[in-house]
């Protein structure tokens, strides 16, 4: 049976109601709306009425704040709003966890809506101005006011994968076709390249899996191919421009020598890196700390622990999530911090600040001036902060600096980056290659159909037939979910355990497994699953924050998966490492994918392009931007960000050096972010100590990971045995 419950703020504490009306009345010019009202709708299928009703006091509201009601609420306009199948839904997740932890039972399907309640005499267009306000095709819909039978979905479950029949003889307009049709970020270039490989190295048609696996492989966003194009003419009309291209290429011929140079094809990306590639040629950066993990920068630095010096690594991250953010402001903003904080936490590092700057446009501007297909620039605005700090609030991160930037270059397309800063004691990262036989333990949330195409989406372009194809692209993350992998990894007996760690950001299992090793057969079957009908290829490309992929030894696997379970998060095998150098992926008793290592890592064809730079006319930049100090504290670009600021909290960890706002009255806004390292109680020791309280004194110790200092650590667990001060040994 189902059971349905509507929740609402009592009418002093209904804010987000009364500003949301605000906004329509002012925003959209609907000054007939009279009133608005809101409620959260709850539907629970699978526990028995007596749970139910004590779950609506302890669990769906707050007796103290809301008002609950079986009615269905009535007003001159009423309509529900839901998430799309496959959206994972924060409210209806936790719901359900809290009522399983009451009944210590099953835990009870839950489906939410948003039930909004008009008043006034609307015409049917204002009604679907209001509509389309609230709802965002790309990841929610109407729903139905009546009560459903049963929350029970029947899916058509597939049991097999199909072979695109006659790939391997398709002339270039097929190809096109093709590409077309499954909607394919690689070019026709990329897709000739993969049919001549299937043709002539494997001889056969490719699985639409393998279509899919290599189309996320080879992604802008997952290889940087646009970085990587080979420049092969450049044409520059600017002197400045020029002395600073001359300065790079002498940069080339130091760090490469003048033969390799010369032979080296230019691009993007090693323009981007030949600075810090001459500054360690230089020999001036000795700290840089450098693996064949694909985690975050790196650094060693000497970090003083009640007056003991260590050596931590401290890692640096950002992320752009600008094309998320604009089609999906709250889940892209969500996930480009949460994408921020996966890339050190696979490297076993705590993230303990952040940053966030982002460009908009005007958020003032009225709704006629949005550009068709897009989201006013005030909704981007006001639900992409909301995003953003409600999932770093969420995870306990400190947000140090919060920026936005106001120019109409950003009205096509918004800006929004994160930043994150981690820190760990180097001990607690292990780094070693994978060894046929090792273990690949996938770790944290399960797989759904959110977050697929999310790789391959952000690396091509769109229209506005794409916001119908979209839904799946934008994950919502989960962030008590990454919080508990965070928990996991701050304690040292878990991540030496770990050889290599990746995180299911883009592309899923068939990147963040397939990194990992040079040979792997994944097992897809054994990938949990939020619901049924998930077939094989969704399972190999679907991506999400809180999972991570961790090799480990056969022996270690029982162990890492007790602690992992200690923290109530799932841990399992998915795959094993394997001599040949080939990404093997089975589901259904069947080979689905079975690819080269050598030809995924060509990632596709070769890419050329050249260079004009024209002269640029500077006069504008020595014209000051202002007339006068009353123009400039007039504009935009020079308002106050503090209300926008206050989303987020600064002070979480209590490690935070510089609040956001300082000075006498603390209204100064701070121009910088700093912290103290993340330092557990009893985190002091060194490798030495920790591994002398794991040795029994009357044996030789040996470290497990390296087989190294066996008499060292002996003779210091010896005395740590007699009393010693364990600091002291």
């Amino acid at each position: 049976m189902v059971y349905r419950v509507y929740v609402e703020k009592k009418e002093a504490l209904a804010n987000e109601a009364r500003a949301l009306l605000e906004d329509l009345r002012a925003f959209l010019g609907i000054q007939s709306l009279t009133g608005l009202r809101l409620f959260n709708r709850y539907d629970l299928e699978g526990i028995s009425r007596e749970l139910f009703d004590y779950a609506v006091q302890t669990v769906l509201s707050e007796p103290q704040l809301d008002t609950v009601t079986s009615e269905v609420p009535q007003g001159d306009t009423v309509f529900a709003v839901e998430y799309l199948p496959g959206q994972y839904d924060q409210r209806a997740d936790s719901a359900a966890q809290c009522i399983q932890i009451l009944s210590q039972g099953e835990r009870p399907t839950v489906r939410t809506a948003r039930v909004y309640v008009l008043e006034g005499e609307l015409t049917a267009e204002q009604v679907e101005a209001v509509k389309k306000y609230v709802i965002n095709p790309v990841e929610s819909r109407e729903a139905s006011l009546e009560l459903p039978e049963t929350l029970r979905m029947e899916y058509d479950i597939p049991t097999t994968v199909r072979t695109v029949e006659g790939f391997t003889s398709m002339d270039a307009a097929a190809l096109d076709a093709l590409r077309d049709e499954l909607g394919l970020a690689m070019d026709l270039d990329d897709l000739k390249f993969l049919q001549g490989y299937f043709r002539d190295d494997e001889g056969r048609d490719p699985t639409i899996t393998e279509i899919r696996v290599v189309d996320t492989y080879w992604s802008d966003h997952c290889r940087h191919t646009t970085f990587s194009t080979h420049i092969d003419h450049v044409e520059i009309h600017d002197a400045a421009i020029q002395a600073a291209y001359e300065r790079y290429l002498a940069a080339r011929v130091e760090v490469y020598g003048e033969e390799k140079a010369a032979k080296r094809p230019q691009t993007l990306m090693d323009i981007a890196t030949i600075g810090a590639k001459v500054l360690k040629k230089r020999g001036l950066l000795p700290e840089l700390d450098e693996s064949e993990e694909i985690n975050a920068c790196s650094i060693h630095v000497t970090a003083t622990v009640d007056g003991e010096a260590q050596d931590w690594l401290l890692m640096f991250k950002n992320e752009t999530h600008n094309h998320p953010t604009e089609i999906e402001p709250f889940g892209g903003a969500a996930t480009c911090i949460g994408g921020c904080i996966r890339d050190p936490l696979s490297g076993r590092a705590y993230v303990h600040q952040a940053m966030r700057v982002t460009g908009a446009g005007d958020p003032r501007a009225s709704l006629d001036q949005t550009l068709s297909g897009k989201l006013p620039q005030r909704k981007l605005c006001q639900t992409a902060a909301a995003g953003y700090s409600s999932y770093g609030n969420q995870i306990g991160l400190a947000t140090g600096h919060v920026a936005e930037l106001y120019h109409e270059g950003y009205i096509a397309k918004r800006l929004e980056c994160g930043a994150v800063v981690a820190a760990a004691p180097a001990y607690n990262v292990r780094r070693e290659c994978p060894a046929p036989g090792d273990v690949v333990i996938l770790l944290g949330g399960r797989t759904g159909r959110d977050g697929i195409g999310g790789a391959t989406g952000s690396s091509k372009s769109h229209n506005l037939k794409s916001l119908s194809t979209m839904a799946s692209e934008v994950q919502k993350g989960n962030a008590p979910e990454e919080r508990k992998i965070q928990r996991l990894f701050r304690d040292s007996a878990v991540t030496r355990l770990i050889k290599r760690c990746n995180d299911f950001g883009a592309g899923g299992v068939s990147v963040a497994i397939g990194e990992l090793a040079d040979g792997l057969r994944i097992d897809l079957d054994a990938v949990r699953k939020k619901y049924d009908g998930l077939d094989g290829t969704e399972l190999a490309i679907s991506e999400s924050q809180e999972r991570m992929a961790v090799v480990v030894a056969p022996e270690d696997v029982d162990t890492f998966i007790a602690a992992a379970e200690s923290e109530n998060l799932e841990a399992y095998r998915v795959a094993v490492v394997t001599e040949e150098a080939r990404m093997v992926m089975e589901w259904n008793g069947t080979v689905i994918a079975d690819l080269s290592r050598d030809f995924l890592n060509t990632n596709g064809a070769v890419k050329h392009a050249g260079v004009r730079v024209a002269e640029k006319d500077r006069t504008e930049l020595a014209t000051p931007r202002f007339q006068s100090l009353r123009e400039m504290a007039s504009s935009l670009k020079c308002a106050s960000r503090r209300g926008l600021v206050e989303r987020f909290d600064s002070t979480i960890g209590a490690g935070s050096i510089l609040m956001p706002f300082g000075g006498r009255t603390q209204r100064t806004p701070a121009q910088a972010m700093a912290a103290v390292f993340p330092v557990l109680p009893g985190q002091e020791t060194d490798q030495a100590s920790v591994m002398a309280w794991g040795c029994d004194p009357e044996q030789t110790c040996t470290d497990p990971y390296t087989g190294a200092y066996n008499a060292v650590y002996t003779s210091m667990a010896k005395l740590v045995a007699a009393g010693a001060d364990y600091k002291k040994v």
